[in-house]
């Protein structure tokens, strides 16, 4: 059977840097070859853009794979063709051989029948077990299924299962907590919060452009001019609904997005010349702790500031901790996110980590997923 799995992991050097993805993916795996199956995975890695690129060959996963699960898993050079069929018809029960990057083949990304129908070759059925790329209409996500019998695997499931939780029936009070650039990245998540959430709390860069929407100077801050209106008409619907939207109190400015950059904790209406905000302030750390703490289920998307570039991941940090430490049900998504719980040693305590990054907004908008829809039921 070939299983469609989501190893878009990073890499350094040759080398895996985060096999979440990877680990996620183990229990499907392993299920299947503890009844005999030979599996066929297959994965994307990156953005080759339909040809070969020598820095992203699935090498490196096929290494860490095999350390994972204690045997060494072949690695194909090929995604489809004689090398493959001559593989998957040596195969014996139990055995397990990763395809090279599907996205080395131009028919992968624009779901070409004859790419599709090649993939379906070697096999008799098809478990699609990458929820992260479940809204990308690919061969390896939609088309196979034309051709073969298609199921969900035990990963796939648990994020369906999981995601739908705070759309279905939220344990309240319901708290969505909303991060990253741009509000234009998840305006349509922001209004489906609205209506289900009790609290909706808004950082990272999305924040700037609400608080410029509020009438203040955010400097050379990052922030989206042409939805000012748009921020304004969020912001009373959440005045005439039942969701409390609360944004940041105090921020952690600098003059330049730098490692180790000078930085200064004001509020909002100090912000003065050439600053930008690059994270929460510490009052408002403990303003989100409040609702946090209050909580029985939480939502996460998206870091508090510019994570990556330190001290302007004081913010995500903090607030990482607080949510890792109550009680109430969390999930979280976004790769940013899981890399700040996973360097804290976090992961365990948070309820559910989704492996995906725009399947997961585009889940929680209420879109048809391409990869789930072709799915049968079982």
């Amino acid at each position: 059977m070939l299983v469609r799995v989501d190893f878009n992991v990073p890499l350094d050097q040759g080398k895996v840097r985060d096999d979440a993805r990877i680990r996620a993916a183990l229990p499907t795996i392993k299920a299947l070859t503890s009844q005999g199956a030979q599996v066929i995975l297959a994965s994307h890695l990156g953005r080759p853009k339909g040809k070969p690129v020598p820095d992203l060959k699935m090498d490196p996963v096929a290494t860490r794979l095999g350390e994972l699960l204690g045997d060494p898993v072949t690695k194909i050079d090929q995604v489809v063709g004689p090398s493959v069929d001559e593989a998957a018809a040596s195969m014996k029960n139990g055995d397990v051989i990763l395809l090279e990057n599907l996205r080395f083949e131009e028919g992968e990304e624009k779901n070409d029948p004859s790419f599709a129908k090649k993939l379906a070759e070697p096999v008799d059925i098809f478990v699609n077990d990458a929820f992260g790329t479940a809204h990308r209409a690919h061969a390896s996500t939609a088309g196979i299924t034309d051709y073969i019998p298609a199921v969900a695997g035990l990963l796939m499931k648990k994020e369906i299962e999981e995601l739908s939780r705070c759309l279905e029936s939220p344990a309240r009070p319901f708290t969505a907590i909303l991060g990253g650039a741009k509000v234009s990245d998840k305006i349509k998540v922001i209004y489906r919060f609205l209506q289900l959430a009790d609290y909706l709390l808004i950082g990272g860069g999305m924040a700037n452009t609400f608080l410029a929407a509020r009438g203040y100077n955010l400097g050379d801050s990052l922030l989206e001019k042409d939805l000012l209106d748009e921020a304004k008409s969020i912001m009373q619907e959440s005045e005439n609904s039942r969701c409390r939207l609360v944004l940041p109190l105090d921020l952690v400015v600098a003059e330049e997005l730098k490692a180790g950059s000078p930085e200064r904790v004001v509020y909002p209406d100090e912000i003065r010349g050439a600053w930008k905000v690059f994270d929460i302030g510490p009052e408002t750390v403990n303003n989100f702790s409040t609702y946090v703490e209050r909580s029985s289920m939480i939502v996460w998307n998206g870091p508090m500031g510019v994570y990556e570039t330190p001290p302007f991941n004081h913010g995500t940090e903090q607030l990482a901790r607080i949510i890792a430490q109550c009680r109430s049900h969390s999930i979280v998504g976004g790769g940013d996110l899981v890399a700040a719980l996973e360097a804290q040693g976090l992961a365990s305590k948070i309820g559910f980590i989704s492996t995906g990054g725009g399947a997961t907004l585009e889940f929680w908008e209420g879109k048809e997923l391409p990869g789930i829809s072709v799915l049968q039921d079982n």
